[in-house]
């Protein structure tokens, strides 16, 4: 796709005539972003036990698609839960935190974005950012249960016999009525059985246990502040029904960008590779 369709208008002048790679291993999906000044390059798998496989099968798959060589790369960032795995003899890399670059990625996307809720397979993060860089200012993370998080609704999608694809398109048709009270995963899958096994819909359901997971989000954000423009980076922004119960709970929208929110992170690490290669980032 064309830079240009995707980058904030005021920040196209920022980006160099280099070609860089920004790889974003997370817990559930690999991602990889190849970004020039005039392209942008995106490739997702599975991410696999071997992560540094895992990061050399995306960073092929992007050089195909650019029709470029390793050789043409000037700096590759890695980020995310396998980022300390990643190695490369024959380009120069370096490694920053996955909230740095849904920060930077996100500053890119839209050059008003103060608020991130990033939300990925096993955590989820409320993220601040000074709107006239892209640095993180503060931020709060839940790793310590799994409850809203990709592999809870992947876990919730199965109890309820539906795909994850279907189920937050599902939750948007209920009509409400139903309750998740435990912040427990373990209890919060009790409950969902209960209320299978009495009948409930399942869009009920779904629309419960997407409500329940919002409130925990809105406790982070809460603690950091929030600030407009919000964005929702990460796998689950894909999600309709979170995204939904996110602004019901939250009680502000999200400001929509011309990416999927998915490649966020690996788009943030591509900004700075070029950075880094540039000498702007130290």
């Amino acid at each position: 796709m064309k830079t240009s369709t995707v980058i904030s208008q005021d920040l196209l002048d920022e980006l160099q005539d280099v070609a860089t790679i920004g790889v974003d291993i997370g817990s559930r999906t690999g991602k990889a972003a190849l970004l020039t000044k005039d392209e942008l390059s995106l490739a997702i798998t599975a991410t696999s036990i071997d992560m540094q496989q895992t990061a050399d099968y995306l960073i092929e798959k992007v050089l195909k698609q650019a029709g470029l060589g390793i050789s043409d790369i000037s700096h590759v960032v890695g980020t995310g839960y396998g980022r300390i795995a990643f190695k490369s003899d024959d380009v120069p890399i370096r490694i920053v935190t996955e909230i740095s670059c849904h920060g930077l990625g996100a500053h890119y996307l839209n050059s008003s974005t103060e608020t991130i809720i990033d939300i990925g397979g096993q955590d989820s993060k409320a993220i601040k950012i000074d709107r006239e860089n892209g640095k993180v200012v503060d931020f709060i993370m839940n790793d310590k249960c799994a409850a809203g998080t990709g592999r809870f609704l992947e876990r919730v999608a199965e109890l309820l016999d539906v795909s994850l694809e279907e189920s937050g398109e599902l939750s948007l048709s209920s009509k409400g009525g139903q309750e998740i009270s435990s912040q427990c995963v373990v209890f919060a899958e009790s409950e969902i059985i209960t209320l299978k096994t009495k009948g409930a819909p399942k869009e009920d359901i779904l629309n419960a246990v997407n409500l329940a997971s919002a409130r925990r989000v809105r406790n982070l954000v809460n603690r950091i502040g929030l600030k407009p423009e919000m964005v929702f980076s990460g796998g689950v922004s894909q999600n309709p029904g979170m995204k939904a119960a996110l602004e019901q709970v939250i009680g502000h929208g999200f400001t929509n960008t011309n990416l999927d929110m998915t490649y966020n992170g690996a788009l943030g690490a591509a900004i700075f590779a070029q950075k880094y290669y540039l000498g702007t980032e130290s």
